[in-house]
């Protein structure tokens, strides 16, 4: 028996990501509306840092003092990749393909890298639907950072797949592809973990 169009799942439009509540970042994946709130303190200093480096040494158009150019490098830009619409937590494209950051509210242009910052209620999203889909687009380059463990993921694609490339840990110097001509300081990325506490325990007066 075939089914009723009401027992059919609702395909997410635009219109839902338009109407969708103050605070929130709205994407379609799948055809789904999917909501999530904004990030926290260690995931806005990620990107924070991670952004300023970025386009401090590739965001110029002509390079120069050291600094290769070359890229326009976004945070949370909205991306539609045919019917997906993914807001990345940055991404990047080379100069060759946009010159600029386009008047638009949304840009249709596939990146040449996306990064997702992980968190604890992203992290199966992020590693799971959202990589497959940047596969599926063309993205060549992927990052996956996670601030909890203070890692690195680092991805190439090769024939719609995924190939790691490279995972680094803590506050270290990295070189990490496509970003490889310059030597990026993690430990900016990341908060200063708290100090340990020691407990004290006093016994009973004697």
């Amino acid at each position: 028996m075939p089914y009723a169009a009401s027992s059919l799942p609702r395909v997410a439009s635009y219109q839902d990501v338009l109407d969708a509540p103050e605070g929130q970042n709205a994407e379609i994946i799948d055809g789904e509306l999917v909501l999530s709130p904004r990030p926290a303190g260690p995931h806005t200093n990620c990107s924070t840092g991670l952004g300023a480096d970025l386009r401090t040494f590739f965001g110029r158009r002509g390079g120069g003092g050291g600094r290769p150019g070359g890229w326009v490098i976004l945070i949370e830009p909205e991306l539609h990749l045919g019917p997906q619409i993914l807001v990345p937590d940055l991404a990047g494209w080379r100069r060759t393909r946009l010159p600029d950051t386009p008047d638009a509210p949304y840009i249709e242009l596939v990146p040449d890298w996306v990064c997702e910052i992980v968190s604890p209620r992203s992290r199966g999203r992020d590693r799971m639907r959202k990589m497959r889909i940047y596969a599926t687009a063309g993205v060549g380059h992927f990052w996956l950072v996670d601030p909890a463990l203070r890692g690195l993921e680092v991805y190439r694609q090769h024939e719609g797949k995924w190939l790691q490339i490279e995972v680094y840990e803590g506050p270290i110097p990295v070189r990490a592809e496509p970003f490889d001509a310059v030597e990026l300081e993690m430990s900016e990325w990341w908060l200063p973990e708290a100090p340990a506490t020691e407990s004290v325990h006093q016994g009973a007066p004697r």
